[in-house]
């Protein structure tokens, strides 16, 4: 593809705030719901795919140059916990074709959107570093699928992210009980397993 940082009209040198900041103006503008029934809906649509993937390369690139980057939201480990009506896009995220991947979620009519697809749009947006809306996107997934681990997993560990806490649920709104006991233990192993398994990884190997 070409330069990513023409693509957005940016500068290389240019900080990631100002990158994101680019990529939203320029996706608030190109978004398919701007061009619904209209015959420039195509053209709308491969210039989104282009934005998408030069905003993910960027990314990706300044990722592999910070080491301290956290892998915890490196892709899929492809081992999902039940059936999904979104395989090809789940594939598409764990090979890190985001951009493809939210093509095919965006062309989702508003009314078909499940809680999978929230919590998959929340995936994509939790790897570009956006919390805030990844967050909104996991919280209706749990609100539409309660008893779903992964959705809840995935979003206790943005919490996490944003709080700064890592490694197990948030505990800042739990009550105190005078420490933790084994169950508190196993717990929160199991929840942070789920997580790292469906923001990739594997903490508990055996299952």
């Amino acid at each position: 593809m070409s330069d990513p940082y023409k693509v957005l009209g940016v500068s290389p040198d240019a900080s990631d705030d100002q990158i994101k900041s680019a990529y939203r103006e320029l996706a608030k503008k190109y978004h398919p719901d701007n061009y619904d029934q209209s015959p420039l809906s195509d053209l709308a649509a491969e210039k989104m795919k282009e934005i998408n993937e030069a905003y993910d390369t960027i990314v990706a690139e300044r990722k592999r140059r910070n080491q301290g980057y956290s892998g915890a939201s490196g892709g899929y480990s492809g081992n999902y916990r039940r059936s999904s009506s979104y395989t090809d896009v789940r594939n598409l995220i764990m090979g890190g074709r985001i951009a493809d991947a939210e093509q095919i979620l965006n062309g989702v009519p508003s009314s078909s959107r499940d809680a999978e697809w929230y919590f998959l749009k929340g995936t994509i947006l939790f790897k570009r570093g956006w919390l805030d809306e990844a967050n909104s996107h996991f919280n209706t997934a749990c609100n539409m699928d309660p008893g779903n681990a992964e959705y809840r997993a995935a979003l206790n560990q943005v919490l996490n992210q944003k709080n700064g806490v890592y490694g197990g649920y948030n505990t800042a709104n739990r009550p105190t009980t005078g420490g933790c006991n084994a169950c508190d233990v196993c717990s929160s192993l199991i929840c942070a397993d789920c997580c790292c398994e469906c923001m990739g990884g594997d903490l508990i190997s055996c299952c």
